[in-house]
């Protein structure tokens, strides 16, 4: 297949895994500001803990008047979302805090379990880094496999490093962590990963609407360095010719479906490819530029 006819089937792709659901939908306001966005009927289940938040209008639900401070409503969501486990309505516990705050790096407005991200539509922040090779017949690049048994997108591709950045840590932090855990990359060579790109993925789910600011890094790989999972989180590790990446890009199910946060990771490399035809480079930017820009 033509470079022309890949980049198109991305674009189609794409176009269909970010577009969003149209419906109404109810934002969880803090000091006037959005900090989370929920289907209706998630934002009526929170309300029903009535020590936590109040519903002061059928688009706005709020945390009550006396959880003014971020610890206070940190607290507060450790029941709440206990419960909501307990009921099935979430993700895999992780026990791992993210910071929801205006703005990253921002004092927080509270923190809230991971699994509990997407229910409440709250905005996330990650670090992906790409794994790359110079070989003597071009550049490859690391590509793992989910393991089975992951809550998200289980035995999916993936890109070789990414994770969630938790409350209290910062990308470079996270990059060195999930370096180590996830491809066995020693620190003093994950941290000579390059930041790329930031993108932007908001995209309705099944279990709510993920809201992620990922921080891209490329991060150049000796020829001889062969990754290892530590974690359990990966089941296995691939190198592909970098000419072979948007062909898996493409695809949307199946054994070699790449996740899709994870297939726009790659895409900021495959859209830099120097021989890349100029037509299917327009598409690809085109594509990047939309999920570029950060709201």
């Amino acid at each position: 297949m033509s470079s022309r006819a890949l980049a198109a089937r991305i674009r189609d792709r794409f176009a269909q895994a970010l577009a969003r659901i149209p419906g109404p939908e109810v934002a969880l306001r803090v000091d006037g500001r959005i900090a989370g966005r929920l289907a209706p009927e998630r934002a009526a289940r929170l309300a029903a803990f009535s020590d936590t938040f109040v519903r002061t209008r059928a688009d706005t639900l709020q945390f009550v008047p006396a959880l003014a401070s971020a610890v206070d409503r940190s607290a507060a969501l450790v029941p709440v979302t206990q419960t909501l486990a307990a009921e099935g309505a979430l993700t895999a516990w992780r026990d791992e805090p993210y910071a929801v705050a205006p703005a990253f790096g921002a004092p927080a407005w509270f923190r809230l379990e991971r699994a509990a991200a997407r229910y409440f539509g709250v905005r996330t922040h990650a670090a992906h880094v790409n794994g790359l090779v110079r070989t003597g017949a071009g550049v490859t690049m690391w590509v793992a496999r989910r393991s089975p048994t992951k809550a998200i997108d289980p035995g999916m591709l993936d890109n070789l490093v990414g994770g969630g950045i938790a409350a209290g840590t910062s990308v470079a932090r996270t990059v060195a962590k999930e370096s180590w855990e996830e491809a066995g990359i020693p620190a003093a060579l994950a941290l000579r990963a390059q930041p790329t790109a930031i993108l932007h993925v908001a995209r309705d789910i099944p279990d709510g609407i993920q809201d992620e600011v990922i921080f891209v890094h490329d991060l150049w790989l000796p020829s001889a360095f062969t990754p290892v999972n530590q974690d359990g989180e990966a089941s296995g590790q691939r190198q592909h010719p970098l000419a072979a990446v948007p062909a898996l890009l493409a695809e949307s199910s199946g054994d070699e479906a790449m996740t899709v946060d994870a297939s726009l990771v790659a895409l900021t490399v495959v859209a830099r490819t120097p021989d890349l035809d100029p037509e299917a480079r327009a598409v690809l930017t085109a594509l990047l530029r939309d999920v570029s820009r950060v709201a």
